[in-house]
């Protein structure tokens, strides 16, 4: 499993096996089950999770009850309340399991210190947020811009298993239509 975060990390950055070890004891493991969540809205939040395998959602609940969901974090990739885990306060996200899995998390204090004592690190982290922030970018000009076809597409293309993952409720919330709305998406 530590390959997989060594192979992650190098598509940045390079680091020897010597560094990598010393990454490596900033971490721990995690696995997850189904409907479990790492996160609940009113949670302190103190950790960010590289998903080794499995499937997990950000979302946040309106006033209304309604869900919206913001993120799927699929295999290789991370997630976390970023306002609550950078500004260590309370979530405003839930992060739940839609599959079980496993992941490798690391807490604010852990990535401080290894940031300060590696800065090949520092690095590494502030590059994945850059690429997160475009991201972000991405999918707001996407939801504000895209009509709902080119939203499904669009999301096609950066999730290609996430169809056959999901219930069809999930995607329609992710990309902010109605489910006879993505029915006729599907269908068409």
């Amino acid at each position: 499993m530590s390959k997989i975060l060594r192979e992650h990390i190098e598509k940045i950055i390079s680091l020897t096996d010597e560094e990598f070890e010393f990454v490596l004891s900033h971490f721990s493991q995690k696995r997850f089950l189904k409907h479990q969540f790492l996160i609940q809205e009113g949670d302190f939040v103190n950790n960010d999770f590289f998903i080794l395998n499995g499937l997990l959602k950000a979302s946040h609940r309106n006033e209304e009850n309604k869900e919206h969901i913001l993120q799927f974090a699929t295999e290789n990739s991370w997630i976390t309340d970023p306002q609550a885990y950078n500004n260590q306060t309370i979530a405003t996200l839930n992060i739940q399991c839609l599959e079980d899995g496993n992941s490798l998390f690391i807490t604010l204090e852990n990535r401080e210190k290894l940031c300060n004592s590696l800065h090949k690190m520092e690095s590494f982290f502030r590059k994945k947020a850059t690429k997160e922030h475009i991201l972000l970018q991405r999918r707001i000009l996407c939801l504000i811009s895209n009509n709902a076809k080119n939203r499904y597409e669009d999301l096609l293309k950066q999730y290609p298993s996430l169809i056959q993952r999901v219930p069809k409720t999930m995607i329609a919330s992710y990309l902010g239509v109605s489910r006879e709305t993505l029915s006729r998406l599907i269908t068409n």
